[in-house]
């Protein structure tokens, strides 16, 4: 069972940035994938950023503006979000991969609200 602890939710205007942190039971590097996905009121839980083989990849609409990084030495990973935009609005999941015994298995954080607003 991999444990996922997000923080560094909140409220911002349009063009602002935030930083949301990740914290995971166990070493990063033992994790097939691990990222971030959004959840908006009445839409579809979506994948914002994610590392996985080794490359970060991001949704079109955050490229350029969002990136995610690591700290393997804390088991933390980061998502920096720079020029927010209204439609950013929602809650931010950490998510990770593992597999077990061949089997992938998925865990999630309880999630982090992020606002944006004037």
């Amino acid at each position: 069972q991999v444990q996922l602890v997000e923080s560094g939710g909140g409220s911002v205007q349009p063009g602002g940035s935030l930083r949301l942190s990740c914290s995971a039971s166990e070493s990063i590097r033992s994790l097939a994938a691990i990222g971030w996905y959004r959840q908006a009121p009445g839409k579809e839980r979506d994948l914002v950023a994610v590392i996985v083989g080794g490359q970060r990849k991001y949704a079109d609409s955050v490229e350029g503006r969002f990136a995610i990084s690591t700290d393997n030495g804390a088991n933390t990973i980061y998502l920096q979000m720079n020029d927010l935009k209204p439609e950013d609005t929602a809650v931010y999941y950490c998510n990770a991969r593992k597999y077990i015994s061949r089997t992938l298995n998925e865990y999630w954080g309880q999630g982090t609200q992020v606002t944006v607003s004037s």
